[in-house]
C-alpha cells in the first residue's frame, strides 16, 4: 500500500528495483559472456587459419606461375594443397625430456598422423598417433622432432632441432659457416617435406651455437610459439601428400633394383 499509493515512495521503490536488476543482469551477461569466449576464439582461429591458407594457396600460385612457359594455359589457376582442422589442445607437457600434447580431434574430425600443427604464432608439432576423437602430437619440444627450416629471404636451410633447455628456445644445425646471419632474422619452414607449407613461422635468431663441424654452426632460435600457453592450434593437412608418398616409393624400388 505504501508504494502502491505514494507517487514519490513509488518512485524511490522502482528506482532501487531497477538498479538491483540491472547489477543481476550484468552479472549473468558476464558469466555468461565468459563461455562464449572459447567459441569466439575458435570461429577467430578458423578464420585466421582460412587466411593463412590463402597466403600459402597464393605463393604457391605465384611460384607456379613464375615456372611455366606462357602459353594458352599458364593462367590455370593452382590447386588447393592444404586444408586444416582446428583442434583444442587438452594436455601438453613442457618440461620432459620427450615432451607431447593430446587434442580434442581424430580420425572422425580428419586429423591422420604426419599432419603439422601449428597456432596463432608458429609450428607446434607433427601428429603421430590418431584416435577416433582424439590425437597425440609430437611437440617441437622433443628431440625427435628435426624440423627443416631456413632463414627468411634467403636458400640457406638447416635442421631445427629441441636441445632439452628451455621451453622457448630451439637449436637450427648445420648452417653453412660462410653465410652472415644477424640477430632477428626469421626462422621460417623451408617446405623441403611435404609436412610443413614453406614459409611458416617458426621463431627468430637470437645468438650462436658452438658447432663441432668446422665447415658449419648452429644458430640459437627463440620458438614464436609459447609453449607453456598453448590452447587452440590447427592440424595441416598436405593434399598431395599420397601422390608425393608414391613418388618416394617408386623412387625406392628403382634404387633397389639397380642395387
Amino acid at each position: 500500500m505504501l508504494f502502491q499509493y505514494n507517487p514519490y515512495q513509488q518512485s524511490v521503490y522502482l528506482s532501487s528495483a531497477n538498479d538491483v536488476s540491472a547489477t543481476v543482469y550484468n552479472g549473468i551477461s558476464n558469466f555468461t559472456s565468459y563461455f562464449y569466449l572459447r567459441d569466439i576464439n575458435s570461429d577467430l582461429q578458423e578464420r585466421n587459419a582460412s587466411l593463412e591458407m590463402e597466403v600459402v594457396n597464393l605463393r604457391n600460385q605465384v611460384n607456379d606461375l613464375k615456372m611455366q612457359v606462357p602459353d594458352s594455359n599458364a593462367l590455370q589457376p593452382a590447386i588447393r594443397n592444404y586444408s586444416f582442422v582446428v583442434a583444442r589442445v587438452i594436455s601438453n607437457s613442457v618440461t620432459q625430456p620427450h615432451n607431447y600434447i593430446t587434442i580434442n580431434r581424430g580420425s572422425a574430425e580428419g586429423v591422420k598422423p604426419e599432419m603439422g600443427v601449428v597456432d596463432q604464432n608458429g609450428v607446434v608439432g607433427i601428429v603421430n598417433v590418431v584416435g577416433r576423437h582424439s590425437s597425440r602430437v609430437i611437440s617441437l619440444l622433443n628431440p625427435y622432432m628435426r624440423l627443416s627450416c631456413k632463414v627468411r629471404g634467403t636458400n640457406y636451410f638447416g635442421s631445427l632441432v629441441w636441445n632439452g633447455e628451455s621451453p622457448y628456445y630451439a637449436v637450427l644445425e648445420e648452417m653453412p659457416r660462410h653465410v652472415k646471419f644477424k640477430r632477428g632474422d626469421q626462422i621460417v619452414t623451408s617446405g623441403y617435406s611435404s609436412v610443413f607449407p614453406e614459409g611458416i613461422v617458426v621463431g627468430k635468431i637470437v645468438g650462436m651455437v658452438k658447432e663441432l663441424n668446422d665447415n658449419f654452426f648452429s644458430l640459437k632460435i627463440q620458438l614464436s610459439t609459447d609453449f607453456t600457453q598453448l590452447s587452440t592450434v590447427r592440424a595441416i593437412g598436405n593434399n598431395m601428400r599420397p601422390e608425393l608418398q608414391a613418388l618416394e616409393q617408386s623412387d625406392k624400388g628403382i634404387k633397389e633394383d639397380n642395387q
